[in-house]
């Protein structure tokens, strides 16, 4: 028997330990996801709702004429916390009011999963059946964002800004290592997803 809501996966992870390629690596396979950064780039877009609010919290020195200049905007508020809880306060409640949205939109679906950077910080988690968190160790962190072109001092900010990837880990249902193969990844993912719809017994 179908449960009459969609089960609520939560997809979770420190920056650059693989999340992305594991929310991608589902919607390969047809699995309808909710992305929290996807929402919040439209809300930050030419024309986006959020930008009236940056602007007048942040000034124009984030801007290039009418669009947000993302790079100025981080350098603004990674390592400084006080700038980067007033961006959240500014995103946070229109990008959930976006995925209840979402939500609600896909509520015929069996499950939906939700891939929110920042799920245990804002406590969304506490809407999900079930947690997977993405991981990779601090070094790797490290690597792949300088591989992006961040100063270590840049990406050690970037890092500091969420809650530590190893106390996601310790939080989350499942867990993915992500120091493997993209390949492998991808197949731990699937798996995993596969294994939480049956023991919901999901069909």
């Amino acid at each position: 028997m179908k449960p009459s809501k969609p089960l609520l996966i939560g997809l979770t992870g420190g920056i650059a330990c693989g999340k992305s390629h594991l929310s991608q690596a589902l919607k390969e396979h047809g699995v309808t996801v909710i992305d929290a950064d996807q929402i919040s780039r439209s809300l930050t877009a030419p024309g986006g709702a959020a930008l009236p609010d940056v602007r007048a919290a942040f000034g124009d020195g984030v801007f290039s004429g009418e669009e947000l200049d993302r790079a100025k905007l981080a350098q603004r508020v990674f390592g400084d916390e006080a700038a980067l809880k007033t961006l959240n306060g500014i995103l946070h409640p229109m990008v959930f009011e976006a995925i209840e949205q979402a939500i609600h939109d896909n509520h015929h679906q069996p499950a939906l999963v939700l891939d929110i950077p920042l799920l245990y910080e804002t406590g969304y988690g506490k809407r999900c059946g079930a947690v997977f968190c993405a991981w990779a160790p601090e070094a790797t962190q490290l690597e792949r964002l300088k591989e992006r072109g961040l100063s270590e001092e840049e990406a050690r900010a970037r890092i500091g800004s969420q809650m530590s990837a190893l106390e996601k880990a310790k939080r989350a249902d499942r867990l993915i290592i992500t120091t493997g193969s993209r390949e492998e990844s991808a197949r731990a993912i699937w798996n995993i997803y596969q294994e939480t719809i049956r023991r919901h017994s999901i069909v």
